[in-house]
């Protein structure tokens, strides 16, 4: 018999079916909230102290009350995936302003964030994907402002996703002013000819990603010189290598770009690498 699937909701563990979110709060009338998504290899997880700092900044950024320490976030963490005997996936929470009159201003201070946390069951380590390569498109990046802020606003990711999923394709790759900004849940790299990485420098125009921010840890090691900088979709199509990381998908072989094949249309030695280092550092920690 199959356990049911236990979910968090302010301060309870409750089966799935049992956890309610009243219509007024906030994150669901106005997206006012947080998330964050972590995850779990051989039921630990993941760089995830990262994680919640990222967390703990972006309620900072909107002016939301953490409603817990980062300690106390671990521990609700790593009580969920046990009670849901997660050994491979994600743990996903999300922070609103709360439950309040609808109303664009801010609710009293003392309104208290609702807090929900789940996990899901995937397949990370041995993505299929990872072996064959995935395959992108590139779509106008029609966001807002401050992408820098992990909000729960993802309707413009939402329709880049859908157009790649209407493209028979993984991913898409979001464009402004010619240059590639970054995945739709994801961070963009290339790799250059000359072993050169390449991503977008971090701004308010991105989201500052963990697992990118591993990656650029692990180069040295796979003996490649970082560049922070804008690249352009030409540039990406003429790469050596390309791959897109995320805390879903770590580091993941991107074969072809818009219809045009990267390198010789197989993930490439030099990404492969990477990924083997982050699931390497990954079981490590």
């Amino acid at each position: 018999m199959t356990s049911p699937r236990i979910v968090y909701l302010n301060g309870a563990f409750l089966p799935f079916e049992e956890a309610k979110v009243p219509v007024m709060d906030r994150g669901f009338l106005f997206a006012d909230g947080i998330y964050e998504v972590s995850a779990v290899l051989d039921g630990r997880l993941v760089d995830n102290a990262a994680h919640l700092a990222r967390l703990d900044r972006s309620l900072g950024e909107i002016g939301i009350r953490n409603p817990h320490s980062l300690e106390e976030w671990e521990r609700l963490e790593m009580e969920l995936v046990a009670r849901n005997g997660l050994a491979e996936g994600l743990v996903y929470m999300q922070v609103t302003r709360g439950v309040y009159e609808r109303d664009f201003g801010f609710p009293p201070v003392d309104t208290a964030p609702t807090v929900v946390m789940f996990t899901q069951g995937k397949t990370v380590a041995a993505n299929p994907l990872a072996e064959r390569g995935a395959k992108v498109i590139t779509v106008e990046d029609i966001r807002w402002k401050r992408r820098d802020i992990k909000s729960v606003a993802l309707l413009a990711q939402v329709l880049a996703k859908q157009a790649a999923v209407a493209a028979g394709v993984s991913e898409a790759w979001m464009v402004e002013d010619g240059a590639v900004t970054e995945g739709s849940s994801s961070t963009a790299f290339i790799v250059t000819r000359d072993r050169r990485l390449v991503t977008r420098p971090l701004s308010t125009a991105l989201l500052p990603g963990i697992t990118r921010a591993a990656v650029l840890r692990l180069a040295e090691e796979a003996e490649l010189t970082v560049e922070e900088r804008l690249f352009s979709v030409e540039e990406a199509h003429a790469a050596q290598e390309a791959f897109y990381t995320s805390a879903s998908s770590f580091v993941m072989p991107v074969v072809e770009i818009d219809g045009t094949a990267i390198g010789d249309g197989r993930p490439g030695p030099l990404t492969r690498r990477l990924r083997e280092l982050y699931i390497g550092m990954a079981r490590a920690t």
